[in-house]
């Protein structure tokens, strides 16, 4: 693992996201994400950041402290995917994400540093929801991430808790009494939309050929 002194937020000149140029991220962007919100175009800066500053070979995982965007960065540039298991969604409400050793659970943590957005007002009206939607320029905001790059972002050598990364196994596998399909046993008597009524409202002929 590369000392601290050594992290760089530096971008890198052509400028480069994992491979794309910023214009070919904006349109993988679009297609992945379904528009090139600042988050993700943000993003992209975030986790090329943090795969620079890993070491080359190493098979990593990915924590994203944020439900918003972030993800779809990640899952974009890097093999970490939330169906893969191998990308985390643990919302602490903070723009930021860690990529870090399978082996050893050290890694490298990169956020969207407050401090250093204060200098970009479309960022920053962004980031701190200054402006309505409505009021925002996306073509300022883009401009500005485009010539901010890594400037706006900082990074730390992190060692992520063993909790975090416990694989959790999924149990046997049981029949709910009420919708009949599969679920987790360690679930209860009945699968949790059934025991809670979440998601569906279903009619009694729904139900009657449901069963």
């Amino acid at each position: 693992m590369k000392s601290l002194a050594h992290l760089s937020t530096g971008t890198v000149y052509p400028m480069q996201i994992c491979g794309y140029s910023y214009d070919e991220y904006v349109d993988a962007a679009k297609r992945f994400h379904g528009n090139p919100s600042p988050g993700v175009l943000i993003g992209g800066f975030m986790v090329d950041t943090a795969v620079r500053n890993l070491p080359e070979g190493i098979l990593y995982d990915a924590i994203c402290e944020t439900k918003s965007c972030l993800p779809d960065a990640v899952q974009l540039l890097t093999p970490c995917t939330i169906g893969n298991g191998w990308l985390k969604i643990i919302n602490t409400g903070r723009f930021a994400l860690t990529l870090y050793d399978k082996q050893s659970n050290e890694g490298v943590r990169v956020f969207l540093d407050a401090g250093k957005v204060a200098a970009w007002d479309e960022i920053k009206a962004w980031y701190f929801k200054l402006k309505s939607s409505k009021e925002q320029s996306r073509e300022a905001i883009e401009r500005e991430i485009k010539e901010a790059g890594g400037s706006i972002l900082s990074i730390r050598r992190v060692r992520v808790q063993p909790q975090v990364v416990e694989k959790k196994h999924k149990g046997s596998i049981a029949v709910c009494p009420e919708c009949r399909e599969a679920y987790p046993a360690d679930d209860g008597d009945a699968c949790l939309c059934c025991q809670r009524n979440m998601l569906y409202m279903l009619d009694e002929e729904d139900r009657y050929e449901a069963q």
